[in-house]
């Protein structure tokens, strides 16, 4: 059974999770603090790394990890959306973009768990208006998303994880 573990870290507190069965261990999103983030980790096995997108505030640590852990980084540039298998770890990717171009949601459906970035938060939405962002593939990510389960567990880039059957029903941009 997967653990999931939240280190809040830097100025924007983003939720970097670290992804456990057993002693395997992947990190999502190492956004800041690489020092807090190997303290959290400890003595367990790292295979990879996975980003939902690139904004500083989630790739901050990344340079240390990868200079730590020697593991693979798997982003939007590097993936394809179709089922992974990375250690004891199955997962499905998905392209939702509309905070950022680049952003990817993880599935892992035998735990009914997405990893979101800043696609979704508890009662909204990532913005649109930076850099490569869009409503419009906001809108259609969205819909993507509707098509889901409700009993998934969305775990975003800042603050507390929800439901997806509480955001179908209560997030005013669904």
């Amino acid at each position: 059974m997967m653990k999931i573990n939240s280190v809040v870290v830097g100025i924007l507190e983003e939720n970097c999770y670290l992804l456990e069965q057993g002693e395997d261990l992947l990190i999502v999103d190492p956004g800041d603090e690489a020092g807090k983030i190997i303290d959290a980790i400890g003595k367990r096995n790292v295979h990879a790394i996975l980003i939902t997108h690139r904004h500083f505030d989630h790739v901050g640590a990344l340079e240390d990890l990868v200079s730590k852990y020697h593991v693979p980084v798997y982003d939007r540039a590097s993936l394809e959306e179709k089922q992974y298998q990375i250690g004891p770890f199955k997962f499905q990717v998905m392209f939702t973009p509309g905070h950022s171009s680049d952003s990817v949601t993880y599935y892992f459906e035998e735990e009914k768990v997405m990893m979101v970035g800043d696609f979704v938060f508890y009662r909204s939405i990532g913005r649109t208006d930076l850099e490569t962002g869009s409503m419009k593939e906001m809108q259609k990510s969205i819909e993507r998303l509707k098509q889901y389960p409700d009993d998934i567990t969305l775990y975003p880039g800042h603050g507390p994880r929800t439901l997806l059957g509480s955001e179908k029903r209560e997030n005013l941009y669904f």
